[in-house]
């Protein structure tokens, strides 16, 4: 794949988080991943969280089983979450904070406030051979403690933007996507790969993947939404669709 090429990731939690609603095992998340796959996703992302409230331990071992592209695999920084990790050593782990209450992942991860127990976490991860990306806002003082802890990832939390945008707030999102613009610069003049992801919609990518930087999208929440009216594989194609034409 040329450097040129922008990878799109897809989140499959939410298939898993619709299959809990009712306890059973329909729909498949395995089988999303693998419909993604053929669509042209180019790695499936799965949080595994403390409260397993979508994505379980057992679609984990799946996806490992099934998959021909990298798992991304999306985790807070604990113990236990560490030992899963270690033992199946995914192509990727993504840090990202993680609070029971919240619905969704709200913010970017306070790495500069953690930087020596984040970077003894890490540290491991590295070792087996995973790539390790860290989640956090357009913010220059993260984006500096994220390189020094050793992380060769980070992915841009798009939210405030997104959000922004959906809500009307144009200026507001018009600076949130400037600072998006300035830190992927110059997050890239570190070394680090840049990723971005959280919240983007059809109307929201193509800015994004405009930034020659970013070599990664992350997307989910939606794609899985509008799969229930366009079927996933077409869902996906759009979304790829739009990327492209962006980035030429």
């Amino acid at each position: 794949m040329s450097d040129t090429h922008l990878r799109l990731g897809v989140n499959i939690d939410h298939v898993a988080t619709v299959r809990n609603a009712r306890g059973g095992a329909y729909p498949d998340p395995l089988r999303a991943a693998k419909l993604a796959e053929e669509a042209g996703a180019d790695g499936i992302t799965a949080h595994l969280r403390e409260d397993r409230r979508h994505i379980s331990d057992a679609d984990i071992d799946g996806l490992m089983e099934v998959l021909s592209v990298p798992l991304n695999f999306e985790m807070a920084a604990t113990d236990e979450m560490q030992k899963i990790a270690l033992r199946h050593k995914p192509h990727a782990v993504c840090i990202v904070p993680e609070k029971r209450e919240e619905r969704t992942t709200e913010g970017g991860l306070e790495v500069a406030r953690e930087e020596n127990r984040l970077a003894h976490f890490i540290a491991p991860l590295r070792d087996v051979g995973c790539r390790v990306s860290i989640f956090i806002a357009a913010d220059q003082r993260q984006i500096e403690a994220a390189h020094r802890i050793g992380a060769e990832v980070i992915e841009l939390h798009t939210g405030a933007y997104c959000d922004a945008h959906a809500e009307g707030r144009s200026d507001e999102a018009m600076r949130e996507l400037e600072a998006l613009r300035e830190m992927s610069a110059f997050a890239h003049s570190l070394g680090l790969e840049v990723h971005a992801g959280h919240g983007l919609t059809y109307d929201t990518v193509q800015p994004v993947a405009a930034f020659p930087e970013v070599r990664e999208l992350n997307i989910g929440h939606f794609l899985i939404g509008e799969a229930i009216f366009l079927g996933l594989t077409p869902a996906i194609a759009e979304m790829r669709r739009l990327m492209d034409e962006a980035r030429a």
